[in-house]
């Protein structure tokens, strides 16, 4: 008797269980009025968000990190949160995910998403060597205002009128050198020979003694391996001279003039040439 009483509790339950289940299913199965807080990111720069998170809409960097070293900030609690709350200092339209800075001076540049911090960062071979990639045709062509504004948000770079060492060494190889890239003649015409490539001795802190070479790789007849070979002085030159006839008004804002506050020997962050590291989280 105990057993068939527990037995017909066990069966009531179960049947109370499902027509519980049953009425759930049938109510989620009728079409609502869409809550207010579930909405796709929009033009306006709003997040996706939910019921248990509000709608905020992202900041447009203006430059509140200018003059700040990356090594103090980075450290600071809270700072990641703060950088996911601006848009892209460059695109201008992604969320930012990480802080970019300068890895010669240690300044911050701004927030940045990750696609153009991938692309900003130099293609190294070793620690004094890049590949200049097809992405830098964007960096100093299709886009070239908006990477320079980027760049001189560090005021070691602004000040000096240059760029950081890898980046000028690219485009001395990519820009400066242009004319001296060999090409080959193939079924739609000729095109560029090889993959360009750029190594430099010393340092941007030694100018004498640092020296840029330009060379050719994987040239398919095995020819023109050193294109030139440029002083860090005379790349420092071109790039000023180009800047201001590509940029005036990135030009102006930089100078020599503009050094206060700078230290007299800039110094240098380690590069992470691995691609660890270079995020804030």
């Amino acid at each position: 008797m105990v057993a068939a009483a527990l037995l017909d509790g066990a069966e009531h339950s179960e049947a109370r269980w499902l027509q519980a289940a049953q009425a759930r299913q049938a109510s989620s199965a009728v079409p609502g009025p869409p809550s207010p807080h579930r909405q796709a990111r929009a033009a306006d720069n709003r997040q996706t968000t939910s019921p248990d998170c509000p709608t905020t809409p992202l900041r447009t960097y203006t430059g509140e990190l200018e003059g700040h070293l990356y090594s103090v900030l980075s450290r600071k609690p809270g700072i990641s949160g703060k950088v996911a709350g601006w848009t892209c200092a460059v695109c201008r339209t992604a969320p930012a995910a990480v802080l970019d800075h300068c890895h010669e001076h240690g300044y911050v540049r701004g927030p940045v998403c990750q696609s153009c911090n991938t692309l900003d960062r130099p293609d190294h071979l070793y620690s004094n060597d890049v590949r200049v990639a097809d992405r830098y045709t964007r960096l100093f062509d299709t886009h070239t205002v908006d990477w320079l504004r980027h760049w001189h948000r560090c005021p070691g770079c602004r000040a000096r009128t240059t760029l950081p060492l890898p980046h000028l060494a690219a485009w001395t190889a990519h820009t400066a050198c242009r004319p001296l890239r060999p090409t080959h003649r193939g079924s739609r015409g000729r095109t560029p020979c090889g993959v360009l490539r750029v190594s430099w001795t010393g340092s941007q802190n030694t100018p004498r003694s640092c020296l840029l070479t330009v060379t050719v790789d994987f040239c398919p007849s095995g020819e023109h391996r050193v294109l030139a070979q440029v002083g860090y002085r005379e790349a420092a030159e071109r790039f000023g001279a180009w800047l201001a006839e590509t940029a005036p008004d990135v030009a102006a804002a930089a100078g020599p003039d503009r050094l206060d506050g700078l230290p007299t020997q800039s110094r240098p962050v380690t590069a992470d040439t691995s691609g660890e590291g270079l995020a804030l989280f």
